[in-house]
């Protein structure tokens, strides 16, 4: 009881800290949970737990998270995302620029953050929005849902990777389901927020036939190549699980080449050279600024992720996984259990990242419990973290401001709009997890 009692204080403590009072997300978890430690494990193990959990977390997933923001930033500073918008426009036409925008955040976004992708790519939004007249929340929250739908879901994003470390999961397979799931939730989205922008005012596009989208005179990348960065990582990480399933023990050669190319690590590592190669003269003083940029950002991400790997090694080690996981195994509830933590901290702290490293930290011992043991089943329960740490965006999370003061949105609009499709997205991403979960037990 003493320790059920510490734990469920600690979580109290972890949102007041993060929402309440806005302390330092890194020093709020870490504090939590030397305390707990403190209240519950014998002095001796404290420290050594709290280094395992740093240590075991860094190893784990610190160079995907520092690989992927590179990646992201490179996309970012050679216009390839303008590249891959401006194709797809091409493809789906004007009169359909709201799906161009949301698939192009949805590609774009899975190794870009949504904050970043998100103000990246409202420029290009805002000018479609004055060749077409379509209403701005509509416009904003289609391309905040794809870029959404994969932060939550897919490595390289922080939650999903950290999530991913803690349970012990498989990075490539998350990635080949979660791919599927995060497109359902993606496309609910999309057509949640075209049925309640529906009567929205739409404002005549400006008449002039010579306009084009902005940044357009910047010389773009081929749209070929722009994608390449983005899809051989994605290959490679999902073809060496698909190939891992099926291979036999006895691997040839090339099985284990191809294995290696598919390592998560190295896959990004591959994305980051096709990158560099969409510079038109690669200058070393500016690459070398990128790369001090993308390890800068990486360290305040990579401080709250050791902090949760921290927080879930400790509440491990008290032993309160198996005991929960015991009297949760009893309701019958299976996959619900570690969407609606994630869907509870999720909307009580607003940081999707904290919520599903919070959640993975407190399932990841109930596993067996919960019948989720199998290479499948911590997959799936993932990805049910995930989309619970959707459910729901509203002010106290960082996107929503990102969604509203960029596009010059009123606050009453942004809740009526976005953060609706937030909860939509997290119930059919939940629904298209259970689904899934009937044909991969």
């Amino acid at each position: 009881m003493i320790i059920i009692t510490a734990i469920l204080i600690g979580l109290v403590l972890i949102v007041v800290f993060t929402s309440i009072l806005k302390y330092n997300t890194f020093l709020s978890i870490f504090a939590v949970s030397l305390l707990i430690a403190l209240g519950t494990l014998p002095l001796q193990e404290v420290v050594p737990t709290i280094l395992t959990g740093f240590g075991n977390t860094m190893k784990s997933i610190g160079l995907i998270i520092i690989f992927g923001i590179m990646l992201g930033l490179i996309l970012d500073k050679t216009h390839a995302t303008k590249s891959i918008a401006h194709a797809i426009l091409k493809l789906t036409g004007k009169k359909n620029a709201g799906m161009a925008i949301h698939t192009t955040g949805f590609i774009t976004g899975i190794p870009i953050f949504c904050d970043s992708g998100f103000i990246v790519l409202q420029g290009i939004n805002k000018s479609l929005i004055e060749s077409t007249g379509k209403p701005m929340i509509f416009m904003a929250s289609v391309l905040a849902a794809g870029l959404y739908s994969v932060h939550c879901l897919i490595p390289p994003h922080p939650g999903a990777t950290a999530a991913a470390g803690i349970m012990s999961a498989n990075i490539g397979h998350l990635i080949l389901v979660g791919l599927p799931v995060a497109a359902i939730s993606s496309v609910a989205g999309f057509l949640w927020v075209r049925f309640i922008t529906r009567k929205d005012r739409i404002v005549p596009p400006i008449d002039n036939p010579n306009k084009k989208i902005q940044d357009e005179t910047v010389e773009l990348p081929s749209a070929f190549r722009s994608f390449l960065p983005i899809i051989v990582p994605v290959l490679l990480l999902s073809g060496r699980s698909v190939l891992l399933l099926f291979a036999p023990k006895d691997q040839s050669y090339l099985l284990k080449i191809v294995s290696f190319l598919g390592e998560p690590i190295i896959a990004l590592m591959i994305g980051i050279l096709l990158a560099v190669t969409l510079y038109k003269k690669v200058n070393s003083k500016e690459l070398n600024e990128l790369f001090d940029l993308s390890i800068e950002r990486a360290g305040a991400i990579l401080a709250i992720v050791a902090a949760g790997g921290i927080f879930g090694t400790v509440i491990k080690a008290t032993g309160i996984g198996e005991v929960a996981g015991i009297y949760l195994a009893s309701t019958g509830l299976g996959l619900c259990v570690p969407f609606l933590i994630a869907a509870f901290l999720k909307t009580a702290q607003g940081s999707s990242t904290v919520a599903v490293m919070t959640a993975a930290s407190i399932i990841s011992p109930m596993l067996v419990s919960l019948n989720l043991n199998s290479d499948n089943g911590i997959v799936l329960a993932t990805l049910a973290m995930g989309a619970g740490s959707m459910f729901i965006s509203h002010s106290n999370d960082a996107f929503f401001w990102v969604v509203t003061k960029f596009s010059d949105l009123e606050i009453k609009s942004t809740l009526r709009v976005w953060t609706t499709t937030t909860a939509v997205m997290g119930i059919f991403a939940f629904a298209a997890v259970w689904v899934f979960s009937l044909f991969m037990r």
